[in-house]
């Protein structure tokens, strides 16, 4: 207990000295280049405290819940025990993972709808739309991107894959799917993999990808372990460009009934 309290304090402080330069740039631009004054002061420093409070609560749960469960989940997926039924590695075949590829894909797919970025921005692109884009439709429509994103991700790292082969033929076909999408599409698409890489999937990603590369023989945590969160980063760009093709599509259907 008492070194988990000294573990708080210690975030706490250091979480603090990361977030004063962010506070002190905005309290500069207030008073000095605005030279304006803060409505509501008081209610203000409460949030911030908020803020490094909760950075703080949240760091130390990656410490010691997020980070352990994750590596734990990989290594336990790729244990020989589990994978045969000898429990001995007769055969190295990229299917004898099919249970890391089916986990990469509904971790993927859950923590990024339990993004709060991606629900701030679908939200907002809602109400901005004027509801012809579901907030709800371009949640399920990112996860899907990111699950599948993770899936081969894992897929990657089991058989040893290049890494720039992969980002680059994804890249490709958002590159191909941008000039036939819809305009009004194309800013958000992009901006959607952006907010999936941030406070509840990183961490995950990251633990499941340097646990894995741990674990399967032949793989470098360094080399092999980095890398899910550039798939987390481009495949949900695919998938709403590809959701707003399909919507389109059925749009100009009905038009034409």
């Amino acid at each position: 207990m008492n070194s988990l309290l000294q573990d708080m304090l210690n975030t706490t402080l250091n979480t603090l000295f990361d977030v004063a330069p962010i506070i002190i740039t905005l309290f500069f631009f207030q008073f000095v280049i605005l030279k304006q004054p803060v409505a509501h002061i008081a209610q203000i420093i409460k949030g911030l405290c908020f803020v490094i409070l909760g950075l703080a609560l949240f760091l130390v749960g990656l410490e010691k819940a997020i980070f352990p469960l994750g590596d734990t989940m990989a290594r336990q997926l790729t244990a020989p025990s589990f994978l045969y039924d000898d429990g001995e590695i007769a055969r190295y075949l990229w299917q004898d993972y099919a249970w890391v590829y089916l986990f990469g894909f509904l971790i993927g797919f859950a923590t990024t709808l339990a993004e709060p970025a991606l629900i701030a921005v679908a939200l907002k692109a809602q109400e901005i739309s004027g509801g012809t884009i579901s907030a709800f439709g371009l949640r399920i429509a990112v996860a899907l991107g990111v699950a599948l994103g993770v899936s081969l991700g894992c897929f990657r790292i089991v058989t040893g894959g290049e890494l720039w082969a992969f980002i680059m033929v994804a890249y490709i076909v958002v590159i191909i799917q941008t000039f036939f999408a819809p305009k009004i599409i194309i800013p958000l698409a992009y901006d959607s993999g952006g907010v999936t890489t941030s406070t509840v999937t990183v961490p995950l990603l990251a633990a499941l990808g340097l646990g894995l590369a741990s674990t399967i023989p032949g793989r470098s945590p360094m080399i092999d372990g980095f890398g899910l969160i550039a798939f987390a980063s481009v495949f949900p760009i695919m998938t709403v460009l590809f959701y707003a093709q399909i919507s389109t599509y059925r749009q100009h259907r009905q038009k034409f009934k």
